[in-house]
């Protein structure tokens, strides 16, 4: 079984605890998020219990987290709105289908081209997401209206004595986790004194059965793909985007290095089952990882155990967790969203280029404003890629000398792409230089079309006026593009004055 390590030292106290605490405080967040979509609120339920389940087992590293999670729940509204649930499987299937098909095609690799800037603001942009979000529970179910008075003070009270619980425990011992803990103190306190407040049952009923087989009851026509195609798309976009996010941020803290492809078909392949087993579809969890490995689990029993505990808390356990309080839950998602925020990020903020500064802030805006985690890290490897492309075109320079033979050579440094073909052309005398002419690439490389045709352009130059011009030092890959494009530009590298030299 080429999933599971055998020979791995396991703490069984610790997965299981640490299962029991992502089930208490995935089962209001799956629950909100499907409310909110205007899904039944058991779709949540399901698809928290299938999608832990299955990435638990197939996916890229243990210690991961899934759910049903509010990013690509977002993605769904719009379809939800327009054509109704069905289509909303059906869109989730075939997200699932293309997230299988980058795991197999191996392109979670391209995950490796987030910079650290993007990574830094999209994890502070993510706590303050998360903190925010639990700010909805202070206020009236249902309504925009805060709570007031009582309610208000009995909510912020059970809030703050959990924070503190989170917060001291882990002082005394480590050998449950706090944020367990803290959830069975306010329960117990809530239930000895009577204290009246909002529970889960508040929120919605988490009663129900066996997720049912249900095929999504759509036409099964070209038409029905046209509409749920680019919903699938962005939905699995978005899933892999932060799945892959959070799996490197699990490699940092864990140490070692997960599979971003595995995880990619474990996603598909859970989606796939949410489709059909009426489900709304998700992905990894960064705030539920978050508290599984602060718990201190780090194999995948802790994420299995997780999903079976959902569950058997919609088969029978619904009466006692409709009861949990709503302000322990919200206490133990602030202290994630405070303990996920990159506060290292503030000490070494005078020590980064101001380029990665604007970038990191650039994408913590995006997160918080938008929610839209998939569309703040594409922002933010656009800017980071013009910023290089930017700092890469001010690096080409040319070396200029008049050898004893009276043949003039310039000696190029720093690649030649689209960004430096400006600077490249400014560098030449074209007429005042003699009628000899080596350019040297040793220090430089041919890197794209812009780059052929400013050669074009300045071997053209010289040779409207008598001057021969000899290319000098050309990789093989540069070579193999002013071959490639000579149908276009008219580069004919066997002409005498357009030649390519050897050494």
């Amino acid at each position: 079984m080429p999933h599971f390590n055998f020979y791995q030292k396991i703490n069984y106290k610790n997965e299981i605890l640490a299962g029991l605490t992502v089930a208490m405080t995935m089962i209001p967040e799956s629950l909100s998020f499907a409310i909110l979509a205007g899904f039944p609120p058991l779709t949540g339920l399901y698809a928290a219990f299938i999608m832990g389940l299955v990435t638990a087992v197939l996916g890229g590293r243990p210690g991961l987290v899934s759910g049903g999670a509010g990013a690509t729940v977002i993605t769904l509204i719009a379809l939800m709105k327009l054509h109704g649930l069905e289509y909303v499987f059906a869109a989730v299937v075939v997200a699932g289908v293309i997230q299988i098909a980058v795991g197999l095609f191996k392109l979670g690799k391209f995950i490796r081209l987030v910079p650290q800037s993007v990574m830094y603001g999209f994890v502070n942009g993510l706590a303050i997401v998360i903190f925010m979000s639990q700010l909805t529970q202070f206020k009236v179910q249902g309504t925009e209206e805060w709570l007031s008075g009582t309610p208000l003070y009995t909510m912020l009270g059970l809030t703050a004595l959990t924070i503190l619980v989170v917060w001291l425990w882990p002082k005394i011992t480590k050998a449950v986790p706090a944020s367990l803990v803290a959830i069975m103190v306010v329960f117990a306190l809530v239930l000895v004194f009577g204290i009246h407040t909002k529970t889960v049952s508040d929120i919605a009923s988490v009663a129900g059965g066996f997720p049912p087989f249900h095929i999504p009851e759509v036409p099964f026509t070209f038409e029905t793909l046209k509409i749920v195609f680019p919903f699938g798309l962005i939905m699995a976009m978005v899933g892999l985007t932060e799945g892959l996010l959070t799996l490197n941020l699990v490699d940092e803290i864990v140490g070692n290095k997960g599979d971003g492809n595995k995880e990619s078909v474990a996603q598909g392949t859970a989606n796939i089952l949410n489709g059909f087993f009426f489900g709304m579809g998700g992905c990894p969890m960064i705030a539920q990882t978050l508290v599984n490995l602060s718990a201190g689990a780090r194999a995948r029993l802790s994420a299995i155990i997780g999903a079976l505990t959902i569950l058997l808390i919609i088969l029978v356990g619904a009466p006692v967790i409709g009861r949990l309080p709503m302000a322990a839950l919200t206490g133990v998602m602030m202290m994630v969203a405070v303990t996920t925020f990159e506060w290292s990020s503030f000490r070494i903020i005078n020590k980064m280029p101001k380029a990665d500064i604007f970038i990191g802030v650039v994408v913590a805006a995006v997160t918080v404003l938008l929610h839209n985690l998939a569309l703040a890290v594409l922002i933010g490897v656009i800017l980071s890629a013009l910023v290089f492309a930017w700092e890469s075109a001010r690096r080409i320079r040319a070396r200029k000398y008049i050898d004893e033979d009276g043949v003039k050579h310039y000696e190029i440094f720093g690649p030649l792409f689209f960004g430096s073909t400006t600077a490249f052309l400014e560098k030449f005398d074209v007429q005042d230089d003699p009628s000899a002419i080596v350019i040297d690439f040793k220090e430089s490389r041919i890197a794209d079309m812009s780059a052929i045709d400013a050669v074009h352009k300045i071997t053209d130059r010289y040779r409207k006026l008598d001057k021969s011009v000899t290319l000098k030092h050309l990789s093989a890959d540069s070579r193999k593009l002013l071959r490639n494009a000579a149908g276009a530009i008219e580069v004919n590298i066997d002409d005498p004055i357009y030649a390519v030299a050897d050494r």
